[in-house]
């Protein structure tokens, strides 16, 4: 009988990176050969949460990484295949010894994909050692002391990717283990439109944002066009793992007191902590996927308009920074915070759909999904969580106070853009002969707007403000205050 040779493997996920990356750094602590995959998942390939864009970010995250391993003659085994079936084949010819990942906070398809996973790995006698991701932490019941741990993650070591000679898998075993498999083809096409994935581009958008972008970061970061250029425009490296947010965060602190423009880093710093919040929440109270996370908004019936739901999802609503904002973001992946959160409003208030009908089309729409921070954030914004202020966003108002020119509207809604800038916010306000002047025509070149607005926001406002009053919805905000408030939360508003 021939004697198998133990190796560790490193399944990557949402850590697409090599430096910083605490799975890797353990595997090469195994003194084992190491092999290196990444495993494009049927479950994922066909859940309709993701979309091309994803996928094209992920294939270049792993052509970058594989330009970084050419000097080790080393890349990563990428297959299509559940993993359960690359572990099967890799056993046939090596003796896995252990397998290295982080803890995802992910989807219920992931997260039961996990459970077999743990399974698979018990009945073989696989040691499957998960680290934490980010600082978000498995398995706690409040956040006692959560803002202190975090903190501690982010200012220990980064973790290095220092392989020994021949540790790593050659090219040339890893290209007979893809013979086994469907090969993927990591080949993407080029675009402008959508940002670019890789560590080594994660570097150019952070180096250029600490180094001159944030100078006018809160001053521009609720506008939704000059935000394109002064937020970090890191998020998608963030939610695929090009970087780790400590990475980030000791570059951002590192550079603080060097700049006049300290409290512009401050803030920025202060937004990589509440993305841990949200996904910290999400890891916490899975449900949020599908429920509201406070159990008394599970009542709340709305009727679902396949025609409401069209016209906002192709941006073509009659309100222009709404439409404005969904073309935009369908067509580059990207979207600041303020209009996010306007379109999630705008569905679930003004259209009164269950936020439930919009999670797919953002999903897919966001380069950045990230599952700990789309959900919390959906039920946030249409106002089922019982313990944050109700926002009723009115993108009239939005649209004069943070674009005022109608730059962004006119841009992205081409229709308007011949339009002066009073009747590009509110086009339905022109009459008979204005509209005859500009050779624009209602309903026709611009869609009326497909409800009354003050109609709409009102009933809304009613409805769930009286629903706060609701016994089972405070009887659950105060469950909810409970597990997911940071008991420290003063302490870090003030490091904030």
């Amino acid at each position: 009988m021939i004697q198998k040779i133990p190796i560790s493997v490193v399944w990557l996920k949402r850590d697409l990176r090599l430096e910083d990356n605490e799975a890797i750094f353990n595997a090469l602590k195994s003194n084992n050969r190491v092999l290196i995959m990444y495993a494009f998942e049927p479950l994922l390939l066909n859940d309709n949460h993701y979309s091309k864009r994803h996928w094209d970010f992920i294939k270049q995250s792993l052509v970058d990484i594989n330009k970084k391993l050419e000097s080790h003659n080393s890349r990563v085994l990428t297959v299509q295949s559940e993993v359960v079936g690359v572990f099967n084949q890799l056993q046939n010819f090596y003796q896995v010894k252990s397998v290295f990942s982080h803890k995802e906070t992910g989807l219920q398809v992931t997260f039961d994909r996990d459970k077999t996973f743990a399974r698979y790995c018990k009945n073989n006698l696989i040691d499957w050692i998960e680290n934490d991701n980010n600082g978000v932490q498995r398995g706690i019941k409040n956040r006692e002391h959560w803002f202190d741990n975090w903190n501690s993650y982010m200012s220990q070591s980064q973790f290095e990717c220092n392989p020994s000679a021949n540790q790593l898998f050659s090219i040339e075993e890893i290209e007979v283990i893809e013979n086994l498999f469907t090969k993927k083809d990591l080949t993407t096409e080029d675009s402008k439109s959508f940002q670019k994935g890789g560590t080594t581009t994660a570097w150019k958008y952070a180096d250029t944002f600490f180094e001159t972008r944030h100078k006018d970061y809160m001053f521009n970061i609720s506008k939704p066009e000059l935000s394109r250029s002064s937020c970090s425009r890191l998020s998608p490296y963030i939610s695929w793992g090009n970087v780790s947010v400590r990475q980030i965060y000791q570059k951002g602190k590192s550079i603080e007191t060097n700049y006049n423009n300290k409290r512009h880093i401050g803030a920025f710093l202060s937004r990589l902590r509440w993305q841990a919040h949200f996904i910290q929440k999400f890891e916490m109270e899975h449900i949020m996927e599908n429920s509201s996370v406070n159990k008394g908004y599970h009542k709340l019936k709305k009727s679902i308009s396949k025609h409401y739901k069209i016209a906002w999802e192709t941006g073509n609503t009659g309100f222009p920074l709404v439409d404005a904002s969904m073309r935009c973001l369908n067509t580059t992946g990207y979207l600041n915070f303020r209009m996010r959160a306007m379109l999630v409003s705008f569905f679930t208030h003004i259209l009164w759909q269950p936020w439930q009908e919009a999670t797919k089309h953002l999903s897919q729409m966001f380069l950045d999904f990230e599952p700990g921070i789309h959900f919390p954030q959906l039920q946030m914004q249409a106002g089922e969580t019982g313990i944050n202020n109700l926002r009723i966003y009115n993108p009239i108002k939005n649209g004069i106070e943070h674009d005022p020119e109608a730059i962004f509207i006119k841009k992205w809604v081409p229709e308007l853009a011949n339009l002066e800038t009073h009747f590009a916010h509110e086009p339905y306000l022109m009459t008979e002969l204005e509209q005859q002047f500009y050779n624009f025509k209602l309903g026709v070149d611009y869609p009326y707007p497909i409800v009354d607005i003050k109609e709409t926001r009102k009933k809304a406002s009613d409805i769930l403000w009286n629903m706060k009053k609701n016994p089972l919805v405070k009887k659950e905000s105060k469950r909810i205050l409970n597990k997911h408030t940071l008991s420290d939360r003063s302490k870090m508003l003030k490091n904030s």
